[in-house]
């Protein structure tokens, strides 16, 4: 069982201007990634998300307003961040559908994992709005997906992402069938609180210039122990690569090996928790600096397969 990769060439196709760091490059910096890899992965085109599936997470009016007022030529505003151009719907549809197809191909045995290269990403998207780059909120899509269509009850969210999922804690909240798990830069956009009552919510917020070995520090001490005891059915990743020490919009200090040690952990809580039948849905969030971007995921994505 190969690893699954799921794009869509209207991924490709959304940009939000010449200058935005957002950018359609970052797609060709992961498929170079996917190039390295000694095992060949089998490569799917993601399906787009239906209206009905994106408002499993997402107020259907919010949905309904992003479908009607879709730009057919020039730029939408939706944020400061964050514009649609005439092909920025078809893209957050198949950004959705593809974390939606690769919760089927690993829930129903078809892979033991899959990576989604595709964009926007999703992680800010609350539950009636979009931010921060991120039109619908694919991950928490998805993880509502697995649970209303697989009838999963434990699915995990890692999140490392530079920035904190605030769209995806938004959304999920207290889902007592959801753990999410997330690092982020604090203080740092979006400014959410970095503190949380719910059991279900482990946050770890990561002073600038923290490094890699601060983190795998609060990830054993906080989010290991968590994971184990939750024994995740499928644990879904929002992978943001913009922590890497050499991303220009951020002030953490991680490094490939890093992201390979908290993508081989992920997995090896995977295995534990489903008697050896590893179940792993990894979609791309941020990252930046397209080298960076490459050496990263090549890392990630290593341990994936």
């Amino acid at each position: 069982m190969s690893l699954a990769i799921i794009n869509h060439p209207a991924c490709a196709l959304h940009e939000m201007g010449p200058q935005h760091p957002e950018q359609p490059a970052r797609l060709d910096s992961v498929a170079k990634a996917i190039n390295l890899l000694s095992i060949k992965p089998t490569h799917y085109t993601a399906p787009l998300a239906s209206q009905a599936q994106l408002s499993l997470a997402h107020d259907p009016g919010y949905v309904s307003e992003l479908f009607n007022h879709s730009p057919q030529q020039g730029y939408l505003q939706l944020d400061p961040d964050t514009r649609m151009n005439r092909h920025s719907l078809e893209a957050a549809r198949a950004a959705a559908g593809a974390v939606i197809q690769g919760v089927d191909l690993v829930v129903t045995n078809q892979h033991r994992a899959a990576f989604c290269n595709v964009r926007p990403p999703g992680h800010h998207a609350e539950h009636g709005r979009s931010m921060g780059f991120c039109l619908f909120n694919n991950i928490a899509v998805a993880a509502l997906w697995a649970i209303e269509h697989h009838q999963l009850e434990r699915v995990a969210i890692v999140d490392f992402d530079v920035h904190h999922g605030n769209g995806t804690e938004d959304i999920l909240g207290d889902h007592p069938a959801i753990l999410f798990c997330s690092s982020f830069q604090h203080p740092f956009y979006p400014y959410s609180r970095a503190d949380s009552q719910s059991p279900q919510i482990i946050n770890l917020p990561l002073a600038s210039h923290s490094d890699g070995a601060t983190f795998r520090t609060a990830a054993k001490q906080h989010w290991f122990p968590a994971l184990e005891q939750f024994r995740p059915e499928l644990i879904m990743i929002s992978a943001g690569f913009d922590a890497h020490q050499d991303d220009p919009l951020a002030q953490l200090n991680w490094c490939d090996e890093d992201y390979g040690w908290i993508s081989a952990e992920i997995c090896r809580i995977a295995e534990r928790s489903t008697n050896g039948q590893s179940k792993v849905v990894s979609t791309l969030e941020g990252g930046y600096q397209l080298d960076a971007l490459t050496s990263a995921v090549a890392a990630h994505l290593a341990e994936l397969s």
